[in-house]
């Protein structure tokens, strides 16, 4: 492709070859938001077991990931014509569909990945392309005068093959590992370590040969690079290569095992490598199939020099043969993201932090009705079978898992691990065999959850918060696809009707929003590393150290909560003045946010005060749980002026009058004015006008008792309504109260800083 083949292009060409290389720009994207996502399936398990350095084990994943791209071009039909019929729509719909992908799939995964919840690439490409092309098919259908279906337009029977196999997987794989880890518990215990016998070779046999059917049938299937002889060949000599491999490898890890050699970190690694390999090798038409489609289509479109609307997209039929290059880059983009990504590092956590086998005191999910019903149901349920089972069965198995005292960084064990890997190889190897399109992230996320359960990694203290996690996770799988639908539709919808203009419109959005997206992002990880510093300093072996950060990082939460008070409660009042609904929601919100944020950091400062020095502590922990404690009731205290609020102005009630919000405005101001000169107080460390700021306080305090007076007493004189009157009064009330707590936690501070 020279020069000229560019100045030879007509105005509507060049804008479609516009639309091209933002496809690729969006492809780059989507690479590396996509690893950021998926990473957690292939380097979960190792990570959570520290089978080897947190560097070693990205070399060995990166290693299978650019094999894996390597080895890629298998599944690229699915973008081309495993969703819709490519016959039946022309250049310039076969366009709107796959730019309505390529924009609805790096939104939904990039807002997935701040929030820090694994979601599926697969079921995103599945359900965007499904509801770009119903769309498109049924306006398709709708203005044209052919005898024309929607259902001949779409390969609606493979795509509800998809769809079912896709989501019966989260059962699947929950069960079978939930099953298979307790069998294996029961087999090496917690206590596996340097004990002698035959059982760690046939196990370490048993996952290398499973490890390598997956890598045959699943890594293998589709590529182009490895000739068709040669895929012949292993799969008309399946069964001898297994069983030749089966025997080689349970003699060798029986060997490294009397040689004392970690036979399951072998086994976690090598599992690693073949699950990178076939995430890589399957999962890469998520991101860049639709692209390449796209760019298929463009060169087909240019060479035939037809209309954009008169071109049938025939060609898409035929198999997909990816140039090779492409592949390589793309395996490099994964390479560098897996490396480079920080959201990676933050669904790691999720997934690690849902399957720990340790107990935290800061679980990342909170509770919900149904996770507490289902736990206080299952506890029932084992509590009537485990007093039906014999004595004696039940003390044997309980010692098989008891758990031994590990590591605070590790997660759970190298056993663990390895069915993880294993397993979740085993049943995407099984369904692709079956051609049933599973989801690597469903599967292994599953069987992840599924092994936890079984190693009683969900105790009482722990059951609810992690069942509402998986509710979340599972269920934010579940939004995903209907989100990706209905963004596809909406988004191929406006650039059926609106053509290249709207097309080039819905090109500026996805920049302006991703661009939304990463300073928010920015802003938000700036934060948190800020605080994690703090924290670090906090967990040092010297008093004096810790209490210096303790000081640092206590002023930090008691100003942070004091400037929200002030900026909540002001916003509140004036919600309630312009009778204005939407501003009180999310004060709510933010309320709620704030208390989880004081809850956590008083856990970790309670943790430091136990790290300094002991009559220093004995003398300040009372004024610094006075401080906590008054900034949590001055929380209260805006949920009790809010939820009033709310009520009043959600059910549309007569709104404040005129001359009450004139009365009020001195006050709120006043108020706003107070806490936000204790908030620069305690983030200079200045308290030589705190005396004079708490008469401040006390003076206001009064005002507002006597103004509580007046309005007790128009209550039963005044004929205005009662409900604003009601609702005012409590703001008056809490407005006073608010100015107590403020006067505690200034007292509080002026001791504890001291």
């Amino acid at each position: 492709m020279d020069l000229s083949f560019f100045l030879e292009m007509s105005g509507v060409q060049l804008a479609y070859l516009f639309i091209v290389v933002f496809l690729f720009l969006l492809a780059l994207i989507d690479l590396w938001v996509g690893v950021s996502n998926d990473a957690v399936n292939f380097i979960g398990s190792a990570v959570g077991c520290r089978a080897a350095k947190f560097k070693h084990v990205l070399l060995v994943a990166a290693a299978g990931v650019f094999v894996g791209a390597a080895f890629s071009n298998g599944m690229m039909e699915v973008a081309r014509s495993g969703v819709f019929n490519p016959g039946g729509f022309v250049f310039s719909e076969v366009m709107v569909i796959f730019l309505a992908v390529m924009v609805s799939d790096v939104f939904l995964l990039d807002l997935f990945n701040s929030l820090g919840l694994p979601t599926s690439t697969t079921v995103s490409l599945v359900f965007e392309l499904l509801g770009a092309a119903f769309i498109t098919a049924l306006i398709k259908v709708a203005t044209s005068e052919a005898d024309i279906d929607v259902v001949g337009l779409l390969n609606t029977d493979k795509a509800l093959v998809m769809i079912i196999s896709i989501f019966l997987s989260v059962a699947v794989a929950f069960i079978f590992g939930l099953v298979v880890q307790w069998i294996s518990r029961l087999v090496f215990t917690f206590h596996f370590k340097g004990k002698p016998g035959l059982k760690t070779g046939l196990f370490g046999g048993v996952a290398v040969t499973s490890i390598v059917y997956f890598m045959l049938i699943k890594g293998l299937k589709g590529t182009t690079i490895v000739p068709d002889a040669a895929k012949a060949f292993v799969d008309d000599n399946t069964l001898p290569i297994l069983a030749a491999c089966f025997v080689l490898f349970t003699v060798l890890m029986q060997a490294l095992h009397w040689a004392k050699v970690n036979v399951l970190k072998i086994v976690v690694l090598v599992g690693t490598f073949s699950l990178a390999l076939a995430f890589a090798g399957n999962d890469l038409v998520n991101f860049i199939g639709v692209t390449l489609a796209g760019f298929d289509s463009f060169i087909t479109f240019v060479g035939s020099g037809a209309a954009p609307d008169e071109l049938v997209m025939t060609s898409l039929s035929g198999s997909a043969r990816t140039p090779f290059y492409f592949l390589l880059a793309a395996g490099a983009v994964m390479v560098t993201a897996l490396w480079r990504s920080k959201k990676a590092r933050k669904v790691l956590e999720t997934s690690i932090g849902l399957s720990s086998q340790q107990d935290s005191e800061n679980e990342m999910f909170g509770s919900s009705s149904f996770a507490r019903n289902l736990v206080r149901v299952s506890t029932k349920m084992v509590t009537a079978i485990s007093s039906k089972t014999p004595k004696g069965v039940k003390e044997w198995v309980n010692r098989r898992f008891t758990p031994l005292e590990e590591r605070e960084d590790v997660a759970f064990d190298l056993v663990r691990a390895s069915v993880n890997l294993v397993l979740g190889g085993l049943l995407i190897a099984v369904g692709t065999s079956l051609k049933l399109p599973l989801s690597t992230t469903y599967v292994t996320f599953m069987v992840a959850m599924g092994t936890s359960l079984a190693d009683r990694a969900w105790g009482r203290e722990s059951a609810v918060y992690r069942v509402t996690g998986v509710v979340s996770v599972v269920g934010g799988w579940f939004i995903t696809a209907g989100a990706a639908f209905i963004l596809a539709v909406a988004v191929a919808a406006v650039m059926y009707f609106g053509g290249l203009p709207a097309m080039f419109l819905m090109i500026a959005l996805v920049i302006y929003l991703l661009y939304r997206s990463k300073v928010k992002y920015d802003k938000k990880t700036k934060a948190e590393n800020d605080d994690k510093v703090r924290r670090t300093v906090l967990d040092s072996n010297d008093p004096d150290e810790v209490w210096s950060a303790l000081k640092s990082h206590s002023a930090g939460t008691l100003s942070t909560s004091l400037s929200f008070c002030a900026v909540t409660y002001r916003a509140l009042f004036e919600s309630f003045a312009k009778d204005s609904l939407r501003p009180v929601k999310g004060a709510m919100s933010r309320i709620v946010e704030n208390k989880a944020l004081l809850k956590k950091n008083r856990r970790f400062e309670t943790k430091g005060m136990q790290r300094i020095d002991q009559e220093l502590a004995f003398e300040r922990s009372t004024w610094y749980h006075l401080c906590t404690n008054s900034c949590q009731q001055m929380l209260n205290t805006l949920t009790r002026i809010a939820e009033p609020v709310k009520e009043h102005v959600e059910h549309s009630f007569s709104p404040l009058s005129r001359a009450c919000i004139e009365e009020f405005s001195p006050y709120c101001r006043d108020v706003y004015n107070v806490l936000e000169d204790m908030e620069n107080m305690i983030s200079a460390n200045d308290f030589t006008c705190a005396t004079e700021l708490s008469e401040r306080a006390k003076l206001l305090k009064r005002s507002l008792a006597t103004l509580r007076k007046e309005l007790t007493q128009r209550l039963h004189t005044g004929d205005g309504s009662l409900r604003v009157d009601f609702v005012y009064l409590n703001l008056v009330q809490e407005s006073h109260e608010l100015l107590s707590e403020a006067r505690n936690l200034l007292r509080g501070c002026g001791k504890f800083f001291d």
